[in-house]
């Protein structure tokens, strides 16, 4: 007979029980990761009812595997641009849950006498929601096209950066046994130099490669190759001393830039379940039901921390970024759970082996009561917000609408603020990419060339002269280029300012200079540094527009492989008129809808559903502010403006499904809800809506007035502005700008 190794039958043991446990909770609508637990801790070695597994070495290795195929996934949905897109208001209630909840665990944890590693550990598990089990409860409860889904999404992705560099901190106090600052803040920049760096020179070659290779690509070859991407940033994040899983999420992240992303994450998704589905029956494996049993009480407190913890800090987060009481509360019952990361935390701690035993079977106790509890937190905001409206003071709410109403004004950009940003993103770019060509240099082609072609000062020479061809393009962008140049121009037209200006720009020379100055320290002695550095300096200056020309290829290529893919998976418009809880979002026309080929006049939109069509989009054309008399085609996508209620009775008429709405990567204007206040002094005042050609001037579509505390949505157009009006326009930022300066310059004149 022949023999098996345990780790094929161990294998075929963990598929098994996953197999029907997952059925089982498919049929019970309830998150397959409950399931694959479940099936864990049935194989474990803690419960005699059912075959136990061989050898555990072996299913952690598998377990760690799927932790890569996970965060590799993972990468794939995030993307960094994902990241920029992310209002302002998502990152402050991310960032402030994040901080309360590592505070709450790490309390909760001295509470119940644990260690501090405990109970630092504990902090870190509580302070990530779960990106899955929110998808998946959203989808069920039909909710993603409500404004707080988009807020949570956007708290996810902040949430997903913010895991990252939990694992590198967490790593590098669970070394140290204590907490250095001085290591910990080396390991933050040690993790955004590695980022930088990583996220730039992926992004500049990989999308080239797959662009030159992609007629030899098939789905076979495609997988291969984003795989082996995958696993070579992984030995690459190891290699520097970062988690696998790390350099996983960084591949992923940069995949998701490229036109292959999305037949990338379909054709992984098959190998991603796999394997994740091995990672979480592994999770099983490792629980102890009697320690479940002896900790009942911490585990009963832990998620009762997690559950008020979380629901709290997220709405106070939402108000304090003027988001509505309602959105505010929506938002904090939505990710009142604890997942994926948690566990891989969990985890971390286990494998560092400074984390206590209990630890894990009670993260992953106080995981599936709040995954149970996430749908009926969610069914209970609206409830809650009703009772918090009658309980709440007049005052207050009036407060917070105001308040909320306040935070989404028009603000114009400074030509300053436009140039201080170009200066810094400008030097922190270029600052990773040059120090990392000299310490590559220095560290390989340096013993390379003198080891095996020239030896002595003749090859530190040569090392000198290749680092400097491979770096001249990014000094000369350090201390030449601006990328900002027509503001730097209008504020080197006011003569108060031009000092500033000097001085800036002797600041980058000077830096540049320094970097040149680090290179030939690498290599040279300070006399010998200083003429080679003359030199140096002298050849940028003859070969400058040679220069020029090589980097700004470099520039094209980088920013065409940037935006090559269309972010199908960003929600672009979160801006809302708080008070009045409506809200801009989008919609496809299906070939099937009813809509298709009838005018706007003739569906009556605004009179049945009492929304407005803003904007539509018909393939490279967008037709702002559209006529009654527009028909709807195939493919077309709508704007549509209106409360949850309204929007959604809206969805069903047209049957089709809320999309992604879509940044244009530059070619397009993102259109926004913005508003204009009519003052005393203003040309607008005491016109009408038809004669002040506000809707020419922005292209733009005027849905509200709020008038001494009065709201009146979809104005008439003979409706005259009176003073102190407070305009909203839906249309594009610039053209909204540029009417708020004509105004100013007809004032000033």
């Amino acid at each position: 007979m022949t023999h098996l190794p345990h780790l094929v039958t161990d294998l075929g043991l963990i598929l098994g029980a996953a197999g029907i446990t997952t059925l089982l909770f498919k049929k019970l609508k309830q998150p397959l990761v409950l399931g694959y637990i479940i099936a864990g801790l049935l194989v474990g070695p803690h419960v005699a009812l059912f075959p136990t597994i061989m050898e555990t070495e072996n299913i952690s290795i598998w377990a760690e595997i799927g932790v890569i195929f996970l965060l590799f996934s993972l990468g794939l949905e995030f993307s960094f641009k994902k990241l920029v897109k992310v209002g302002g208001a998502s990152s402050v209630m991310a960032l402030i849950e994040v901080v309360v909840m590592l505070v709450l665990g790490y309390l909760a944890g001295k509470i119940l006498g644990w260690s501090t590693m405990d109970s630092i550990f504990l902090g870190g598990i509580l302070s990530i929601s779960s990106t899955t089990i929110i998808i998946r409860a959203f989808e069920e409860l039909g909710v993603k096209s409500q404004r707080f889904a988009g807020l949570v999404f956007g708290v996810l992705i902040v949430e997903d950066l913010v895991a990252i560099l939990l694992l590198v901190l967490l790593s590098t106090l669970a070394v140290s046994q204590q907490f250095a600052g001085a290591e910990m803040l080396a390991a933050v920049l040690k993790l955004a130099f590695f980022l930088a760096l990583w996220f730039l020179g992926g992004i500049f070659l990989i999308p080239t490669f797959l662009r030159k290779a992609s007629k030899l690509m098939n789905n076979e070859t495609l997988l291969i190759v984003s795989l082996a991407l995958c696993f070579l940033m992984v030995i690459l994040a190891a290699q520097a001393g970062f988690s696998p899983a790390l350099g996983a999420f960084i591949m992923g992240s940069i995949l998701a830039e490229t036109t292959k992303a999305e037949k990338i994450e379909h054709l992984i998704a098959s190998v991603k379940d796999l394997f994740g589905a091995i990672f979480f029956v592994s999770v099983g494996i490792l629980i102890d039901p009697a320690t479940i049993v002896e900790y009942a009480g911490p585990i009963a407190l832990i998620t009762v921390v997690t559950l008020v913890g979380k629901a709290v800090s997220i709405t106070g987060g939402g108000l304090i970024s003027g988001q509505g009481l309602k959105t505010s509360i929506q938002s904090g019952m939505s990710v009142s759970q604890i997942g994926e990361f948690s566990f891989i935390i969990a985890t971390l701690g286990l494998t560092l082996n400074v984390t206590s035993d209990f630890l894990y079977p009670v993260a992953v106790a106080v995981s599936a009561i709040t995954t149970f509890t996430t749908p009926y937190m969610i069914k209970l905001s609206d409830p809650l917000y009703r009772s918090m409206e009658r309980v709440l003071p007049d005052k207050w709410l009036k407060s917070l609408n105001e308040y909320s109403s306040g935070t989404q004004t028009i603000s114009t950009t400074s030509d300053w603020k436009l140039v201080l940003r170009s200066y810094l993103i400008n030097l922190g770019v270029y600052s990773v990419v040059i120090v990392s060509i000299v310490l590559l240099s220095a560290r390989y082609l340096n013993p390379f060339i003198t080891q095996n072609l020239v030896d002595g000062n003749a090859g530190d020479i040569v090392t000198t002269a290749i680092t400097f061809i491979f770096m001249a393009p990014f000094l000369w962008a350090l201390a030449v280029h601006h990328p900002q140049k027509e503001a730097q121009g209008r504020i080197w037209a006011n003569k108060n300012y031009r000092s500033l200006i000097i001085v800036l720009e002797f600041g980058r020379v000077a830096i540049a200079i320094l970097f040149i100055g680090f290179l030939l320290n690498q290599f040279f002695s300070a006399e010998l540094a200083f003429v080679v550095g003359l030199v140096i300096t002298g050849l940028m200056f003859v070969f400058s527009k040679n220069i020029q020309r090589f980097y700004i290829r470099i520039e094209n290529r980088f920013v065409r492989n940037l935006n090559a893919r269309e972010l199908h998976e960003a929600a672009r418009m979160h801006h809302s008129l708080t008070p009045w809880d409506v809200h801009l979002t989008s919609f496809e026309v299906a070939a099937e809808s009813v809509v298709v080929g009838r005018s706007l006049l003739e569906l009556q939109v605004r009179e049945k559903y009492g929304v407005n069509v803003a904007v539509i989009e018909r393939g490279d054309r967008t037709i702002m502010a559209p006529t009654r008399n527009e028909l709807l085609f195939p493919g077309d996508k709508l704007y549509v403006f209106g409360a949850d209620e309204q929007i959604e009775a809206f969805r069903q008429f047209i049957h089709s499904t809320i999309t992604p709405d879509l940044d244009r990567n530059g070619e397009k204007e993102e259109i926004r809800l913005q508003k204009l206040q009519i003052k005393s002094d203003s040309v607008l005042l005491h016109k009408s809506i038809r004669n002040s050609g506000v809707r020419e001037k922005t292209k733009g579509l005027i849905v509200g007035i709020e008038r001494r505390g009065n709201r009146i949505l979809n104005p008439d157009s003979e409706l005259m502005f009176e003073e102190g009006d407070i305009v909203w326009i839906v249309g594009e930022p610039r053209r909204i700008r540029q009417l708020e300066e004509g105004v100013a310059t007809a004032l000033s004149a």
